[in-house]
């Protein structure tokens, strides 16, 4: 990058973006990074206003720069208005020309404001299409969740007896990602469908597909039903939309139907995102009993809920998670397209399950040895068996772990599953 001094090309590509997204209407917040867009959104109108303009404040707190007016002094196209510190690019032509010398490639193919100027520039080997579908867009960042979900409590009578009902996540707030799971291949292609629905609403829409994207994750608890929903939303950049259904019986929530109606509404307001709904077997278990008609209304209500939401035309990916599939009747199955097992993971699952739990720590270990020792074991029940031997050997002082650590681990997990079976056994 030549003998500038570090930081210039922060300040080059902070000027450009503002100078090109200023002067071009047909680019929106999604053409912002995600750095840039957070620092500029304005709640009031949960975006970025036009025009954007850039001052030493700015660059400071995008970048964490220190002394920008050091920084830009070896920037014969930027100048600095000393009343207000703002910035400005002088010689637009010559920022695009420096900023094109300086191996900026990475940054471009990071900002697809720039990548819609630079397509053009040069024969430069970049594509604003690739580099705008990889860009997180607003609808995933916190402030415009925040912004959104303060909207809609103001618009909402009782919101903060509703909002009890739900979790909502940003994606940058989901500790879960794909790439960390340990999926079956019939796993990673719904997966895969899921995120090419999204990708091609419209054309799903034109040709009459509309019931897509309604999934079903059944499974024993531990086998990472939860962690893959959430981890999807991270992995879409979507908003979580999370709700447990025996939380409709807290003496808390009023009116139960109302609440699944505004869950459901919600969703529909944070599109696109995801909606999540676990421990679906409470269907049956209310389908199923002659007490509480209250509940029963509000199952009903649920199902057709369900019915009427649709990936395509809402923009609403729902998945639901039951532990307890045999629980479920015909009216609750026939809701989803697609039903996805998640069983207990076979001999080569938990093996690279410990592999990646394992990774990060220091130690010599048998995983293969583990995982034949391990029959029956979920994903959650093999890292609960390192935790116990990570803890196990700090209570000795020690960061590295051997076999011996890892075994005894498993004996103390199987005995207390022993025990716990024997205490609840008729």
């Amino acid at each position: 990058m030549g003998s500038e001094k570090p930081g210039a090309v922060n300040v080059a590509e902070l000027l450009l973006t503002a100078e090109i997204y200023n002067k071009n209407e047909n680019l929106n917040e999604d053409d912002l990074p995600p750095r840039i867009r957070k620092h500029y959104f304005d709640p009031s109108v949960k975006g970025v206003k036009r025009p954007i303009y850039v001052s030493n404040v700015d660059v400071e707190k995008i970048y964490g720069l220190q002394d920008v007016k050091s920084v830009i002094k070896g920037l014969p196209f930027v100048d600095l208005e000393e009343f207000g510190s703002q910035l400005r690019l002088t010689v637009f032509d010559i920022g695009v020309k420096w900023f094109a010398n300086q191996s900026s490639a990475e940054i471009i193919r990071s900002n697809p404001t720039l990548a819609y100027f630079y397509q053009n520039y040069n024969s430069m080997d970049v594509s604003y299409d690739q580099v705008k579908r990889a860009n997180r867009p607003l609808s995933a960042d916190r402030e415009w969740i925040e912004a959104k979900i303060k909207e809609i409590a103001s618009e909402v009578k009782d919101s903060e007896e509703f909002l009890r009902l739900v979790q909502i996540k940003s994606p940058e707030d989901v500790r879960d990602r794909i790439e960390d799971l340990v999926l079956t291949e019939e796993q990673r292609a719904e997966i895969s469908k899921s995120a090419k629905a999204i990708e091609h609403r419209e054309y799903l829409r034109s040709v009459g597909l509309r019931e897509i994207g309604k999934l079903l994750f059944v499974g024993p608890p531990g086998t990472g039903k939860t962690s893959t929903a959430r981890a999807l939303a991270d992995w879409l950049g979507r908003p979580l939309v999370e709700v447990k259904l025996s939380m409709i019986t807290s003496q808390y929530l009023g009116e139960t139907s109302k609440n699944i109606d505004k869950v459901f509404e919600m969703a529909k307001r944070l599109s696109p995102c995801l909606l999540f709904i676990d421990e679906f077997d409470f269907v049956a278990k209310t389908r199923t009993s002659d007490e509480h008609g209250a509940i029963k209304r509000a199952v009903n209500t649920l199902l057709k809920a369900i019915d009427e939401v649709s990936l395509v035309e809402d923009g609403v990916l729902l998945i639901a998670a039951t532990n307890h599939p045999q629980l479920l009747d015909y009216a609750a199955w026939r809701r989803f397209d697609k039903v996805l097992n998640f069983p207990l993971p076979d001999l080569e699952m938990r093996r690279r399950i410990l592999d990646h739990v394992l990774g990060r720590i220091d130690g010599e270990v048998n995983n293969l040895e583990l995982a034949e020792l391990t029959e029956g074991y979920s994903g959650s029940d093999l890292r609960l068996v390192v935790r116990e031997a990570v803890l196990n050997a700090l209570l000795n002082d020690r960061k590295r772990l051997d076999q011996a650590d890892l075994l005894r681990a498993v004996e103390e997990f199987d005995r207390r599953i022993a025990d716990h079976r024997r205490s609840v056994a008729p």
